[in-house]
């Protein structure tokens, strides 16, 4: 009897329907898996016969063949354990077929029978609910991360005999739906920008790079407080949408980095190391698991230390910060990941660290040089703003009177979008700094004294029209802060500021 179960399978960040397709039938004892299975699959052999035994139910003794159609399409990860199950017991008569239709099933099994934790729960939902597939069996550690997607009815249970128990009695009820109008954010910062005394000027770029989700590099003496600021940076950006939640949460769930507690409230802020590979910043290896550009995605990717990261390394950022999306094709197959994020990066000016601070710089010319040029001209051209750090004076260190809090900044910043998203509703886009070329002509209006201005600055540095078009693209931010339509002369005097530092030092 050939019975058929539905599944789902990942691929990146998205799942894809699976059917699991259970036959018995006569023939010598045999358990044959096909349809492209990996090594993960066909484990599940072992683990379905030893976890049906142990819930009290019969493995049957004949020729079984189990088939993942469509049959063309890579299948791996350890969910596929209870489908299979499922099926199996279905195809020997000890189930009914009619009862298990309409669910979608996704576990892994212990040989005890009981059914553990899978990555990727929320898009094989999402994915389901595509397909009109209203009811899902999972694992009870995957229910609070399902429960989000609307619409869905999630059934969770520990172990095999109790999903057993349900097909035939139907004694469970779904899952509370989990659908916060605004998702809360996971309580009130630690860090605050009312700690950061003075830096007045690189607050105020930080400001304008958040309101419009623009890329930053902050340079600076060694201490002075790069770190400190871009540390701070989350606690001015407003918190995530419900869409913006599910976005971040699928991504999380495929990389099996999301807990118990569900869906992700707050914007991810991710600080790989600068001896990360190439592999760990973009995604790929074996599985073709998300990199740190996408595990960013809808928040801050900070990179400390910039210039000592590799220079091929830091290359591969070329393509996910124009794009905002990342394509890794391996041997494994092509995937595409989101990598809609900003880019904060914090470098010393030289080796040393000490280049136009109080303390003596060791280093010559030409090692300063050599230093900053691990930052190629194709990356500059993709950074909107730059901005140098100083060492604070000691009296404005000892000084009374406290700094402005990130509370105060993030009004700005949520007005500042707020006008942005309005501009842009309908459009797909949400901040400044992923309008196209068109847009920028239809939304980046210059006084006369603003072209003028301009004309001059792109003919005496030869910039470039990408680097034309940041700077455009920063002005209007600007200009948004404080709630103006035209960009105006003061608009561009303050985006060119944060171009000028990197063109007098390279």
């Amino acid at each position: 009897m050939a019975v058929k179960i539905i599944s789902a399978v990942i691929k990146g960040i998205e799942a894809r329907l699976i059917d699991v397709e259970v036959d018995t039938g006569r023939g010598l004892p045999c358990f044959n898996m096909v349809g492209l299975a990996d090594t993960s699959v066909k484990e599940a052999k072992e683990r379905v016969r030893s976890a049906i035994v142990n819930s009290g139910y019969d493995f049957p003794v004949c020729r079984i063949v189990v088939n993942l159609a469509p049959a063309d399409l890579k299948k791996a990860g350890t969910h596929f354990d209870l489908p299979i199950a499922i099926g199996i017991l279905a195809a020997s008569g000890q189930l009914m077929l009619k009862d298990c239709s309409g669910y979608l099933f996704v576990g892994e099994l212990s040989l005890s029978g009981e059914l553990n934790r899978i990555t990727g729960g929320l898009p094989i939902v999402m994915a389901g609910m595509e397909r009109n597939i209203e009811n899902f069996i999972v694992p009870a550690e995957n229910a609070v991360e399902c429960s989000y997607v609307k619409g869905s009815r999630v059934f969770s249970f520990c172990s095999l005999s109790q999903v057993l128990r349900f097909i035939k009695h139907r004694d469970c009820v779904p899952c509370e739906n989990r659908i916060p109008a605004v998702p809360p954010s996971a309580g009130r910062p630690v860090s605050n920008f009312k700690d950061v005394i003075g830096h007045d000027s690189a607050k105020r770029a930080i400001e304008v790079a958040a309101a419009g989700g623009h890329n930053i590099i902050l340079s600076g003496p060694s201490g002075s407080g790069k770190t400190m600021l871009a540390e701070r940076l989350p606690t001015i950006l407003p918190v995530l949408t419900y869409e913006e939640s599910l976005d971040v949460t699928r991504i999380y769930s495929v990389s099996g980095k999301t807990d118990c507690s569900g869906l992700i409230t707050v914007r991810p802020f991710r600080s790989p190391h600068h001896t990360s590979s190439a592999v760990a910043l973009i995604g790929g290896g074996n599985s073709l698991m998300p990199g740190e550009v996408s595990l960013a995605h809808h928040g801050v990717l900070f990179l400390d230390e910039i210039l000592e990261f590799k220079k091929r390394v830091l290359d591969i950022l070329r393509q996910p910060l124009e794009d905002r999306r990342i394509s890794v094709s391996r041997a494994a197959g092509t995937v595409v990941y989101p990598a809609n994020m900003m880019l904060v990066g914090a470098m010393n000016p030289c080796p040393c660290g000490y280049f136009g601070s109080s303390r003596e710089c060791t280093c010559t010319e030409y090692e300063r040089r050599q230093y900053l040029s691990r930052l190629s001209s194709p990356l500059i051209d993709r950074i909107d703003m730059f901005t140098y750090v100083n060492s604070v004076p000691y009296n404005e260190i000892r000084r009374s009177g406290k700094a402005e809090g990130s509370e105060a900044i993030k009004e700005r910043v949520i007005l500042a979008r707020g006008i942005q998203k309005k501009r842009f509703d309908g459009s797909g886009i949400f901040l400044n700094s992923q309008m196209n070329p068109k847009m920028i002509r239809e939304n980046c209006g210059l006084n006369p004294a603003a072209v003028k201005m301009l004309e001059g600055i792109y003919d005496r540095y030869h910039l470039s029209t990408r680097s034309y078009s940041r700077i455009l693209k920063v002005a209007r931010t600007i200009a948004d802060l404080e709630c103006r339509e035209e960009i105006g002369l003061a608009d561009v005097i303050e985006a060119l500021q944060y171009k000028k530092y990197i063109y007098e030092e390279i």
